[in-house]
């Protein structure tokens, strides 16, 4: 802990928590992960700015993490920072049919605001269990609906500490990815565009939506989500339906028996079971029907 005082200094400066040699998989949905170094809490923007440029300067690695919902975090665990953008930066304010949501903010807490508001437009987004800022990240979507559908500009942080606006027509955003991909800036806050609708109209699409995603999906297992990208021309899960591949496991690793699209973590699955499983997934709906998949988590830490 020595070696941190500094960023521990910054942390009591900014009335943030902090934790060290913290279990990844305690923030992941698939539960899976070994330590990282240090875990930090950030709550506000000037925090975020003030852990950057000291990582910055010391060079110490840093991740960015919410709601680890599309995360496979290495059994090694993470040897630097993690800085967690959850419910200490979730603030959400509606302005008309507007919402500035700060980027821990949840996809689920979002939906219900834009329903109490009556505006339309989170529906089928609001059953991800993701942040807003994990969402723009990976441009994530659902039902034909992408967060690019609804997005008006984002306020990033550069690992230098400076502030900047993007707005949506410079964010390069296309299937599962963004501009932010390529960079090392952070999602700091997000402003949406919604309609205005019937509050009626918007409860039972949602709850529509939300049937058929527990309905369909292994959402009674830890996962990531949706494992592999869908492929042009076709879907991930029909693949590996039609190669016979659900139920196929390495350790507690499975393919789900539910919907073919997820890997599931039975029990105790490592990362290393998650990739031997997937890698063995893809080789085989390769060699069987030409399609080359892709993994769609990001992968946390040097598996």
């Amino acid at each position: 802990m020595n070696e941190w005082h500094e960023l521990a200094a910054i942390c009591r400066t900014c009335d943030c928590s902090v934790q060290y040699d913290e279990p990844l998989r305690n923030h992941t949905t698939f539960r899976i992960g070994g330590n990282c170094a240090v875990f930090v809490n950030i709550n506000a923007v000037q925090t975020l700015q003030q852990v950057l440029k000291l990582c910055r300067e010391r060079q110490y690695p840093y991740a960015v993490l919410g709601n680890g919902s599309n995360v496979l975090a290495a059994d090694t665990g993470f040897p630097g920072v993690i800085l967690h953008l959850g419910n200490n930066f979730s603030k959400v304010k509606v302005d008309g049919t507007k919402l500035h949501c700060q980027s821990g903010a949840t996809l689920g807490r979002i939906g219900k605001i834009a329903l109490e508001e009556s505006l339309s437009g989170m529906e089928c987004l609001a059953g991800i269990p993701g942040t807003v800022g994990g969402a723009l990240y990976m441009n994530a979507g659902a039902y034909g609906v992408e967060i690019a559908d609804i997005i008006v500009s984002a306020t990033c942080v550069r690992s230098d500490g400076t502030v900047y606006e993007i707005a949506r027509k410079d964010m390069e955003l296309g299937y599962r990815k963004s501009i932010f991909l390529g960079n090392d800036d952070v999602i700091a806050e997000v402003t949406l565009e919604l309609r205005n609708g019937k509050y009626a109209e918007i409860k039972a699409e949602m709850n529509t939506l939300l049937g058929r995603r527990r309905a369909k999906q292994p959402l009674e297992l830890p996962s990531a989500g949706s494992t592999f990208k869908r492929p042009m021309g076709n879907y991930a899960s029909f693949l590996i339906d039609q190669c016979g591949l659900k139920g196929a496991s390495v350790g507690d690793a499975q393919v789900s028996r539910k919907h073919a699209g997820f890997v599931v973590n039975t029990g105790k699955a490592t990362c290393r079971d998650v990739l031997e499983l997937c890698n063995y997934v893809k080789q085989t709906v390769y060699e069987k029907t030409g399609y080359a998949l892709e993994l769609e988590p990001v992968i946390l830490g040097k598996p």
